[in-house]
Order: structure tokens, then sequence, then C-alpha cells
């Protein structure tokens, strides 16, 4: 089952079918710890309709906030340590990846997420910016694990490389953040071996592809989204990105007109272009 939010409001797809669910809050919705149960017992009472596949779609966030995940790969761990080195923080990083406790960071509020075939961006003062493709998890108002879908947590490199301080400069601002094109509601986790796909072209050319597997995953999801929500509570849920294990080379740095594609099966693919 999959959940998309749309300007009519949210629409459910499952086999051949997509549904418009009746008067229906998002965020109460996002909220629930029963959400497929509750769309379930929806449908079976006909509180929807019929509807084309859609295709104009929202990001998938209405007032969630949105949190990250750091060095939660040996990918990340070692790239963070470089472009730190010099700055005296290489060390930082490396602990933080061993350590019990995970990095977590707020990444965005849900106005500024940028949704399906929107515009991301990349710092007017940074030179050196790239795209992290993430498995992105949806958390309910309980804690609990619910949904899976794909987020884009853009980064300024040199910025957080001169400072780790500097961390909420390099990862939060206007149009920092992507989240697409649905929610999964699986009955099950997702298997280890689900891959996380990355392509970028720049003028119709591939400039960079990757990807890595869940199962490079260090931390287990669960772990992250009970540390995220040890002392901290979200009434109508929140979002958690978990990590990335592709890293484009030292090298390179988007440019303005890049197209950046993330997929993640069976959620699907979210693309997004360079402001």
């Amino acid at each position: 089952m999959k959940l998309y939010r749309t300007q009519s409001g949210p629409v459910v797809t499952e086999g051949d079918g997509s549904f418009l669910l009746k008067d229906t809050n998002w965020d109460e919705l996002l909220a629930r710890a029963d959400i497929r149960t509750t769309i379930r017992d929806r449908m079976e009472r006909g509180e929807f309709t019929a509807v084309a596949q859609p295709v104009e779609l929202l990001a998938p966030v209405g007032s969630q906030e949105v949190w990250a995940a750091g060095v939660t790969y040996r990918r990340s761990r070692e790239a963070r340590m470089e472009e730190s080195k010099s700055a005296g923080g290489g060390d930082f990083y490396d602990k933080v990846y061993s350590a019990e406790r995970p990095e977590l960071f707020f990444k965005s509020s849900g106005v500024r997420v940028i949704g399906p075939g929107g515009k991301v961006r990349i710092r007017r003062d940074s030179k050196w910016n790239v795209p992290e493709p993430e498995l992105t998890l949806l958390i309910a108002s309980t804690g609990e694990i619910t949904g899976y879908t794909i987020g884009n947590d853009m980064s300024s490199r040199d910025i957080e490389g001169e400072n780790p301080l500097y961390l909420p400069q390099a990862k939060v601002y206007d149009g920092a953040c992507a989240i697409g094109p649905c929610i999964l509601l699986a009955e099950h986790p997702l298997p280890k071996e689900t891959k996380i796909e990355i392509r970028i072209r720049r003028g119709g050319a591939e400039v960079f592809a990757g990807e890595t597997a869940v199962s490079q995953l260090k931390r287990e999801l669960s772990s992250l989204a009970e540390y995220l929500c040890r002392e901290s509570t979200y009434p109508v849920g929140c979002f958690l990105l978990t990590g990335t294990g592709v890293v484009p080379p030292d090298s390179f740095t988007l440019k303005s007109g890049d197209e950046i594609s993330i997929t993640i099966e069976p959620i699907g693919t979210l693309v997004n272009t360079v402001e």
C-alpha cells in the first residue's frame, strides 16, 4: 500500500487501483500507529473515490518535523572524517560511528520540504555541495515506524568540514530537504537487501551514479527511532532520514540544472532538479 499527498487530498494506491480518501486530515492520519488499519477500515466503509494514478504530487509531509541521522554508514564516516580533517574534527565522526548513541539532528520543518519534481537548492555561500540519498522513516506519534519514503539530504560539505559546529548551516536551509514520492505503508520491515540508488544527470549526461543497501546501515532502524523519540514527543508524527552510504567523490559538486534521481524499490523514485 502506497500513500500519496496531492492537492485533492490523500490518495492510496494498491494493486492497479488508486483511491482518494474523503475528508481526511493528513496530519491526523500520519500520527496514527494503526494507519494501515485506519485506511482499510475507511475504504471498507466506502469513504473513498476511485481516481486515476496520481501525477501531480506534493511532498508527503504536513506539519511533521524532519530529522536526520548522521554517520550511520562506513562510507559516510570516511567522507566526514576526510572533509573535516584540517579542522581537527575528524575524530568526532569516527567516535560517533562506533558509539552506542547515534548522531541525530533537525533537518527541516514541514513547510520547507520540497516534493517530487520540485527544485532543491545549494547555498550561495558554499562551493562544495552534494545530495545524500536516504531511506526515510515515517514515525507515528507513539514512536512506532509505520512507513518508508525517500529523502534527499542536501549538504554543503565545505561548510560542515570547516567546523563540525557548522552542521546546522550545512544542512538546514531553504530547499535543503526533498521527500517523496509517496509513503510505503508496508506490513513488514524492508528487507536488508533493499537497494538505495542515486543518479545525477547534467546536460542530459550522467555525471554520477552509485548505490548501497540497507544491509550496510550500521544501526537498526528501530534503534534510531527509539533514540529520536526517547525524550521528545511528536504529536503529528515525524520523519527520520537514516543516513547515506553513497557519497560522490571529493572532486564532485552539484551545479544549477542538475537532475537528481533517487530510487528505492518498492517505494519508487524521487526526482528533483537543482535550482
